[in-house]
């Protein structure tokens, strides 16, 4: 933990404990929930873990790309004006991101890394930083793969970093904040949160970060109107304690 560390947490919670008590989804639920203290731990100590993991693959795909992508189409890319960049961007990376969080999804070895993620039972702010250091490697590898690969250029990249840090916190928060029609093509509070519900008819749904409407190209979304699901986590016996989490995934069945 550094001053940066505090300084960011101190601005993230002005910003999203007043929203959290003025548009609650859950009136009811407590700033300081069972499980907080685990989720201020994964963010702090995984979050380091995460940006090493993050660096070394972004260092790879960089390298790669300078072997196999011609210097041209890459100088070209980062040549393009920044309204035109971004949104080519975003939705390169929320496809990669789309597809990686599918597949933790659908193959038990890594949907054990994934369970930890999915242990939420009290959403909110913080919970969004539940995340096992692997899953989260892997999952932004893939999706920051076409970004860097591609030569997409710094101001772009920095955006996109920015938006999904942001939003990441947001879809996560105790909120009830909809979109209204632009719902059907970003990710929004309660498209997340039915993508956490634990109950039959939102199983493997939602699986964008930041475009709904990739979900409802691939036949994944279901976002009922009028309703936010009645409980959140698994139904897999992930610990609750910091350690346990990281060690579940490594642990006989």
């Amino acid at each position: 933990m550094n001053w940066i560390d505090l300084k960011g947490l101190l601005v993230v919670m002005l910003v999203f404990v007043p929203l959290e008590r003025l548009l609650a989804n859950r009136p009811d639920q407590r700033i300081f929930h069972r499980g907080w203290l685990t989720d201020l731990t994964h963010l702090f100590v995984s979050g380091i873990i995460i940006k090493l993991g993050v660096f070394v693959v972004v260092l790879l795909v960089l390298l790669a790309a300078e072997r196999i992508m011609p210097s041209p189409w890459r100088a070209t890319i980062a040549s393009q004006p920044l309204w035109l960049q971004f949104p080519v961007l975003l939705i390169l990376a929320d496809l990669g991101f789309y597809m990686a969080h599918r597949a933790f999804h659908s193959f038990p070895i890594l949907w054990r890394f994934h369970a930890v993620h999915h242990s939420i039972q009290e959403m909110d702010w913080l919970a969004a930083h539940r995340v096992h250091p692997i899953d989260q490697i892997l999952t932004n590898g893939l999706s920051l793969l076409p970004v860097y690969a591609l030569g997409f250029s710094t101001p772009a990249t920095l955006l996109f970093a920015v938006l999904y840090h942001w939003q990441a916190l947001l879809i996560h928060s105790n909120v009830r904040i909809g979109f209204g029609p632009l719902r059907w093509i970003l990710a929004s509070p309660p498209f997340h949160h039915w993508h956490h519900a634990n109950c039959p008819e939102a199983l493997d749904k939602n699986f964008a970060g930041q475009l709904a409407f990739l979900d409802l190209l691939f036949g994944t979304l279901h976002m009922p109107p009028g309703r936010m699901p009645a409980r959140y986590g698994t139904e897999d016996p992930v610990p609750r304690s910091y350690l346990g989490q990281i060690a579940y995934p490594f642990l006989p069945k």
